[in-house]
């Protein structure tokens, strides 16, 4: 019986080890604050005492996650959470040296004044051995359209355009995005009926990038995504919508032929809820998170607008509205390759 027992743990052992080696389990496992994030904000906004406040934004320092680390910031200056605040940035900056960019950096000083001893010092030695790299940047400021413009056909379609073709043809489509794309209570908010996107003004190699989103369950067949370098796209669904295939999830590559095109599983909230991508693109290669759960692994994205060609290896980021209303947030994109 004894052996029978030791044997049974060993299996279990040797099969929770191949899994972690597979990739998946060790990515829904170790991107859990991703999802308890979400599910925190939630409770934090509709927490009202203080106590309990104070213990969601403890909960938030343990999630580990870049926004966390930016959610927190919004507290410091209360007089009342600002330390816990900073206890938390501290916990979630301290314990990943890969958040090492400017945003980190500036709420680490935040922090520091609230902080002393070990902590603070910590903190100062930290800043003065950094260095100036730019980390993850903010692309959406809650408060304006400032850093985006409208879509202008596509890629290659834009390449073969004169300089004042060009602007002339950027005018316009600046002019129907505003109608379009608003600032909602500090999100970013599809309101038009067509499909127009909206695209930064910068481009992009090779990134990263974490964005929230959220579809309008009140909205006719909900429906967005993400372009990656001008082209479609990380897909974002309601999942109810069997009778267009949307059952398998959200953040696959929709639009590709050779490549796998649906995600490695659902793992979509319910419909109205927010829901968080992480996207690393590299080359042509694709991975996606999905509220902390791996959907897709280093998948290549294929260029939509000439299967012949290569995927652009510079283009702009676009957040996609399917003609109902959704809702992003929290947009940082993160440069690799470069200092």
């Amino acid at each position: 019986m004894k052996n029978n027992q030791t044997n049974r743990f060993a299996g279990i052992i040797l099969l929770l080890l191949a899994l972690l080696i597979s990739g998946s389990a060790y990515s829904q496992i170790a991107n859990q604050g991703e999802a308890d994030l979400l599910r925190l904000r939630d409770n934090l906004t509709a927490a009202t005492t203080v106590k309990a406040k104070k213990e969601l934004l403890k909960q938030i320092g343990q999630t580990g996650t870049f926004v966390g680390m930016t959610v927190l910031g919004n507290y410091l200056p209360d007089q009342q959470l600002g330390k816990t605040a900073a206890e938390g940035i501290y916990q979630i900056a301290m314990g990943n040296n890969d958040f090492n960019g400017a945003i980190t950096r500036s709420l680490l000083a935040k922090a520091a004044l609230q902080l002393t001893g070990a902590k603070r010092n910590a903190i100062i030695r930290r800043l003065a051995e950094a260095g100036t790299e730019e980390g993850f940047v903010s692309l959406f400021n809650g408060k304006d359209l400032s850093g985006w413009k409208g879509l202008v056909e596509n890629p290659i379609a834009r390449a073969k355009m004169t300089a004042i073709e060009l602007a002339e043809k950027q005018f316009d489509a600046d002019q129907r995005m505003r109608e379009d794309w608003i600032v909602e209570n500090g999100l970013l908010a599809y309101v038009g009926t067509g499909y127009d996107n909206i695209c930064t003004q910068e481009q992009y190699g090779d990134f990263e990038m974490l964005v929230d989103w959220r579809l309008d369950p009140t909205g006719k067949e909900p429906d967005a995504g993400i372009y990656l370098r001008g082209t479609p796209q990380v897909q974002i669904w309601d999942i109810a919508r069997v009778n267009v295939g949307a059952q398998v999830g959200s953040g696959g590559l929709y639009n590709n032929q050779k490549n796998k095109s649906i995600p490695n599983c659902v793992a979509d909230n319910k419909l109205g809820e927010w829901n968080s991508f992480y996207i690393r693109m590299v080359g042509d290669k694709v991975t996606v998170r999905l509220n902390g759960v791996l959907v897709v692994d280093n998948v290549p994205l294929e260029n939509y607008w000439d299967r012949s060609l290569p995927i652009f290896p510079v283009e702009q980021i676009e957040l996609q509205a399917h003609g109902s209303k959704v809702y992003y947030r929290d947009i940082y994109v993160r440069r690799l390759g470069t200092k």
